[in-house]
């Protein structure tokens, strides 16, 4: 098999695999292409692929060459025209949200496989890129956070008085929840969290986090971990909560998603104006529509004294441990599609490869993808 890794477009700065994960692919017997230049700003120099056997080519010979092509971004237009039907494109494409690109997929007949789809099992963990990336992400608002507050984070018992530490509120405990958790409580910050899902409270406690508990959420265990659609009944008191909570924070940081839908609304504009002046609300669900209602995805606003910060691609500001964490899911991933002397062996009787896979042969394989889809 010969694996294509492109460079990737726009401000991404991180890379699919770095040369120590292609020496691994090379040990596999696999051939890797590697665009000129693919790891440049996650400081990675051709010569160090090179020196890992890597080959390095042109973007058309990649596309020309390559049975699997590997990016993490997905395909530009210009891109999708390039792809043969033969090929297999892997990258993270949001297929649930970016249900126009899924159709072009189809269209063309190009198989492809969506990391960010890769379910959520105890096996798949080591492929699981959601969780990769939402450690960065949770770690690097905090920091962002603690750089832009217009006080101190810790309290400080000084000859000038105390000064009080820093009130923190964090929407959803997922990866990047707990991570920024975690973080908060190290730089000395008091941190309260709220998640509509009740198992997660032991683990908001043991980081050191106060749960910030309502009443009647609906739980699902189907979900995957994720939070699923509440009741208007709740939402109410749910935002009631958020709302006071708010007002006495000096920061909130939102992760709270639903995955194919638009990421609930739980900062409303009023709830921005009971806000503090110089406080911060950094929202890593911007770019699917985010849970403040006055974040722009890649923008910072800032209303009445309070700054928005819409964030969605932390990653790329620390390019080479992201690109390391997010290359060895790759690996771990492609491990179960790469067959003797280290051929294709596109698996569909492996569940984590059917689920993982959007289209082949001009159907779509992944039933929640095929699901909103067919509702729309």
């Amino acid at each position: 098999m010969i694996l294509g890794l492109l460079k990737e477009y726009g401000t991404e700065t991180r890379v699919a695999l770095l040369p120590e994960t292609v020496k691994a692919f090379t040990d596999l017997k696999v051939e890797v292409l590697v665009e000129k230049g693919a790891g440049a700003s996650a400081f990675a120099a051709d010569a160090d692929y090179e020196a890992v056997g890597a080959k390095i080519a042109s973007r058309s010979d990649v596309f020309a060459k390559a049975e699997v092509l590997l990016q993490i971004q997905p395909p530009a237009d210009e891109d999708i025209q390039k792809i043969k039907d033969s090929q297999v494109w892997i990258s993270a494409f949001n297929p649930l949200w970016e249900t126009d690109l899924v159709t072009k997929f189809l269209d063309a007949g190009i198989t492809t496989f969506s990391l960010d789809m890769i379910p959520r099992t105890t096996r798949a963990q080591a492929m699981d890129i959601l969780s990769s990336m939402a450690t960065v992400s949770g770690y690097m608002a905090v920091l962002e956070a603690a750089v832009k507050l217009p006080t101190f984070f810790p309290m400080f018992m000084t000859a000038a008085g105390t000064i009080r530490p820093a009130n923190m509120l964090i929407l959803g405990a997922g990866v990047a929840g707990l991570q920024a958790i975690a973080t908060s409580r190290k730089l000395g910050a008091q941190v309260q969290v709220f998640d509509v899902r009740s198992a997660v409270k032991e683990e908001v406690m043991s980081l050191g986090g106060k749960f910030v508990e309502v009443e009647g959420a609906t739980e699902d265990k189907a979900a995957g971990g994720y939070a699923v659609e509440q009741t208007e009944e709740y939402k109410k008191k749910q935002q009631e909560a958020i709302n006071d909570h708010a007002a006495k924070a000096n920061v909130v940081i939102c992760t709270a998603q639903i995955p194919g839908k638009k990421a609930p609304l739980l900062i409303p504009k009023e709830a921005v104006e009971r806000m503090k002046p110089g406080s911060i609300i950094i929202d890593l669900a911007a770019s699917s529509g985010g849970n403040c209602e006055l974040t722009k995805n890649d923008e910072t606003v800032v209303h009445n004294g309070v700054s928005i910060i819409g964030q969605s691609n932390y990653p790329a500001q620390k390019p080479v441990d992201a690109s390391r964490m997010f290359g060895k899911n790759v690996l771990n991933f492609m491990k179960l599609i790469i067959g003797e002397e280290g051929a294709l062996n596109l698996n569909f009787e492996d569940d984590i490869v059917k689920g993982t896979c959007i289209t082949h042969a001009k159907e779509l394989y992944n039933e929640r993808v095929k699901s909103v889809i067919e509702t729309k």
